[in-house]
């Protein structure tokens, strides 16, 4: 199994969900990023770190609040944000991070 890092450091751009069980806002991005992942077949990958399991990786990156979505390109943090968004506005940030 690749790592973090690995993971975040290729050629395609990878959404980073920092999330956890308990979290209700948590609970309600899992449509909206099935939506987003059908919208980027293949321009995106999207992953999903429990800040419970991998605490390491959320501290590292400063993850205070879930859902934090942290969007790299090729390694480095381009964007982020934590709370609920709606498809249509995820699907405008990345696309503004994809041309």
């Amino acid at each position: 199994m690749a790592s973090f890092s690995e993971i975040i450091n290729q050629e395609v751009p990878v959404l980073v969900d920092f999330k956890a069980d308990w979290c209700g806002p948590c609970k309600m991005m899992i449509p909206i990023l099935k939506l987003v992942k059908q919208n980027f077949k293949g321009q995106i990958k999207i992953i999903k770190i429990d800040i419970d399991q991998t605490p390491t990786v959320a501290q590292k990156y400063a993850v205070r609040g879930v859902p934090t979505l942290i969007l790299f390109k090729k390694g480095k943090s381009v964007w982020r944000q934590s709370g609920v968004l709606q498809a249509h506005e995820l699907n405008a940030i990345i696309n503004s991070y994809l041309k």
